[in-house]
C-alpha cells in the first residue's frame, strides 16, 4: 500500500484551479468547521498564526479525511521543522521569504528521502505513515509531497526565474503584502506598481510550467488575480470572516452601516 495520494498536487498537473481559505486561529475545531465549507484546500498559517506543532498536528488531524486538503506553512523553511511536519502527515507545504534558487534547493531536498534529500526516516512514529501501518510508505512518500515557494521580496522577483526552475518546486506563491512592503507600498498591496509586479511574476512562474498562487481578502481582487492566471489563491482568513461576521451582526442589529471601521491588517 503506497503514500496517501496528495489531491491538491494532483489537481494542479491537471490544470484545475484550487480556491482555498486561511485557517490561521490555531483551533482544530475551527479548521473543522472550516473543512465543512467546500474549499479545496486550507491553509493551517504557522508564519503569523499562534500555531506550534501540537497544534498544527491537532488541526491535521481534524482535517485528516476532509474534502479540503492541508497545506502548512511553517515560521520558516528550516529541515527540523520541515522533518516534523512531514512526519505529522502534512505534504503540501508553502514556504515563506523564498529570495534564491539555492534556498529553494534546499527545501526540495529537505522534504525528500534519502538519496535524494536528508528528510530523516522516522515516519513509522507518526501519521505520516498511519502509525508505520502503509508499508510501502517510505518508496512512495516522495512523488505525493507538495512544495510551494513563496516569493514576496524584490529579491525574490529578480531571482524568481532561477527559483521557478528549480526541479522540485511544483509551485510559486506571491505574497503581495509583504511584497508591496518591499517595494514601499505598506499596506496598500493594490498599488498599480505592485499589481503590475505580480502580473510579470505570473507570466514567468507559468513559462517554467510550475503553478501560480496568491491570496487576498477582496472578492474583487480575488477575480483580477484568477484572471491575471492563478491557478490556486485563498480568498480569505478565517480570522477575517469571524471579525466580519460578528462585526457585521452587531452592526445589523443597530441599524449601522455594516463594515465601517473595518481595515486591512496585511492581506
Amino acid at each position: 500500500m503506497p503514500a496517501p495520494t496528495n489531491p491538491f498536487k494532483a489537481a494542479l498537473r491537471e490544470g484545475k484551479f484550487q480556491l482555498g481559505l486561511w485557517v490561521a486561529l490555531g483551533s482544530a475545531y475551527a479548521a473543522e468547521i472550516a473543512a465543512g465549507s467546500g474549499y479545496d484546500w486550507l491553509l493551517i498559517d504557522g508564519e503569523h498564526g499562534p500555531n506550534d506543532m501540537p497544534l498544527i498536528g491537532a488541526q491535521l488531524g481534524a482535517l485528516r479525511g476532509s474534502a479540503s486538503h492541508p497545506i502548512v506553512r511553517p515560521p520558516m523553511g528550516e529541515a527540523w521543522l520541515l522533518k516534523q511536519l512531514l512526519d505529522l502527515g502534512a505534504q503540501t507545504f508553502l514556504i515563506p521569504m523564498v529570495e534564491t534558487a539555492e534556498q529553494a534547493a534546499t527545501l526540495v531536498r529537505a522534504v525528500r528521502y534519502p538519496p535524494r534529500g536528508i528528510r530523516g526516516v522516522g515516519a513509522g512514529l507518526g501519521r505520516a505513515s498511519d502509525f508505520n501501518r502503509i508499508p510501502d510508505y517510505l518508496a512512495t512518500a516522495d512523488e505525493e509531497i507538495c512544495l510551494i515557494v513563496q516569493v514576496e521580496s524584490r529579491a525574490g522577483l529578480e531571482a524568481l526565474d532561477d527559483i521557478a526552475a528549480v526541479e522540485g518546486v511544483d509551485g510559486v506563491f506571491i505574497g503581495p503584502s509583504d511584497l508591496a512592503a518591499d517595494m514601499g507600498y505598506l499596506g496598500q498591496p493594490s498599488a498599480s506598481a505592485v499589481q503590475e509586479a505580480i502580473r510579470d511574476a505570473f507570466l514567468r512562474i507559468h513559462r517554467h510550467g510550475k503553478a501560480r498562487g496568491i491570496m487576498t481578502v477582496a472578492v474583487d481582487q480575488a477575480h483580477e488575480y484568477r484572471a491575471m492566471g492563478a491557478d490556486f489563491m485563498a480568498i480569505g482568513t478565517d480570522v477575517n470572516c469571524l471579525v466580519r461576521s460578528i462585526d457585521g451582526l452587531r452592526r445589523t442589529f443597530l441599524g449601522l452601516p455594516v463594515g465601517a471601521d473595518q481595515k486591512g491588517g496585511g492581506y
